[in-house]
């Protein structure tokens, strides 16, 4: 499937820094001098590091992207060296893409006698990150870094008797925040709902929530919605999600959620089954097909 992803032209880089704090996922990073996209995973191709460059080094690319392949970004991340290796593991450390990350511990100690640097020495520099501090989102957003949780680990978010516990088991979850490529999607039952959809029925949670992986967005406020088709598509192709049930509220403007899902299914290679959930304004489910 075509992908929009950040180019870096290093020639024309010097390393000023401007573009790395609109990178939301701290996917950016300066290394060696250069702009280095270290995750090629949590690059969304918003493009919002572009207007910082003062040299236009930076470009978006439309390709042909493959699913994501740890062992392939390790082939690339080597050959710039051992800071870009370091900073690649620790963003996946960062973001709790722990089988990624075990993926490339792997890679380094297959090829140790090929590469021009220590596997143990980085491995143990990656190990060793993160200890004592409270933020690793390496120039990033704290808010949108990626991360999952279980129901066992995870401290309720309400304790009085009579209240009930989140059901959510990942973060973010905004459209234009999540990432498709993230591990807690794959192979999920997604939940699709409309912002209001929350607010409006009190057992969200239990009633939709369980089991299943969330993403939300507001068709009518949210700007850059041509983003959502990109992603739902990659959640169907790539993360292989299993179905998408889509909750929207019966008003006119929560329509433009289920046209983004058609557009995306009709884009799609692959075909999921979608139920459609209508909730009225005092939170009542009238529909669902």
């Amino acid at each position: 499937m075509l992908r929009d992803i950040v180019k870096i032209d290093e020639e024309l880089c010097d390393g000023c820094g401007n573009c790395v704090p609109g990178c939301h996922e701290g996917a950016l990073q300066i290394i060696d001098g250069k702009a280095r996209l270290v995750s090629d995973l949590m690059c969304d191709g918003l493009g919002a590091c572009i207007g910082h460059c003062p040299h236009d080094a930076i470009t978006i690319e439309k390709r042909e992207a493959e699913p994501y392949d740890e062992i392939k970004v390790m082939d690339l991340m080597v050959s710039k060296g051992a800071n870009t290796v370091i900073a690649h593991m620790k963003h996946l450390k960062d973001h709790k893409e722990t089988g990624f990350l075990q993926e490339a511990k792997n890679y380094l100690l297959a090829h140790d006698q090929q590469l021009n640097f220590s596997a143990t020495e980085v491995i143990k520099d990656v190990h060793e990150h993160g200890k004592g501090c409270s933020n690793n989102t390496a120039g990033g957003c704290p808010g949108s870094e990626s991360r999952s949780f279980t129901k066992d680990n995870q401290a309720p978010v309400f304790s009085l008797a009579g209240k009930a516990d989140s059901e959510l088991t990942h973060w973010p979850v905004q459209m234009h925040l999540i990432n498709p490529a993230a591990s807690h999607y794959k192979n999920s039952e997604l939940l699709l709902a409309a912002d209001c959809v929350a607010f409006s029925v009190p057992d969200f949670h239990s009633r939709y929530l369980r089991g299943k992986k969330l993403a939300i967005a507001c068709p009518k406020l949210d700007s850059g919605q041509e983003i959502y088709t990109d992603k739902i598509m990659r959640l169907i192709d790539e993360a292989e999600v299993k179905s998408i049930q889509l909750i929207i509220m019966q008003v006119p403007c929560c329509g433009g959620l289920h046209q983004l899902v058609q557009h995306a299914m009709s884009q799609a290679k692959k075909n999921v089954p979608v139920k459609i959930t209508v909730i009225d304004i005092q939170g009542k489910e009238i529909t669902s097909i």
